[in-house]
């Protein structure tokens, strides 16, 4: 008996994971911006899906200043600060336990 053999369907464009260089990210955006290209067109082009575009494209004109909202260094000066302010909540948190537990064995030492 033959066998039968199933065509293998095309392949789908093999999806990243992870974070893009920045200048990718500006160079894609500038290819929609710049060129009056459309989202659908790029990101089929570059094998990216649209949404991931979509979205550079938005922060491209915040960082251009063509639309409101925060540019890329903000939102980066904007984790950096609440990641510091979460350290420092912690060492706060670590101290005050300190400090009671001072005050507690002081207390019974009497």
């Amino acid at each position: 008996m033959p066998t039968v053999t199933k065509e293998k369907p095309a392949a789908e464009p093999v999806r990243r994971r992870g974070r893009y260089p920045k200048e990718f990210r500006r160079d894609v955006a500038a290819l929609v911006l710049d060129q009056l290209r459309t989202v659908a067109d790029v990101a089929r082009e570059m094998s990216l899906v649209e949404q991931t575009v979509g979205n550079w494209v938005r922060q491209e004109r915040i960082d251009r200043g063509e639309r409101e909202g925060l540019s890329s260094e903000e939102r980066e000066e904007l984790s950096q600060l609440r990641r510091e302010n979460r350290q420092l909540r912690i060492e706060r948190d670590l101290l005050k336990k300190a400090t009671m537990a001072g005050v507690w064995r002081a207390t019974r030492a009497r």
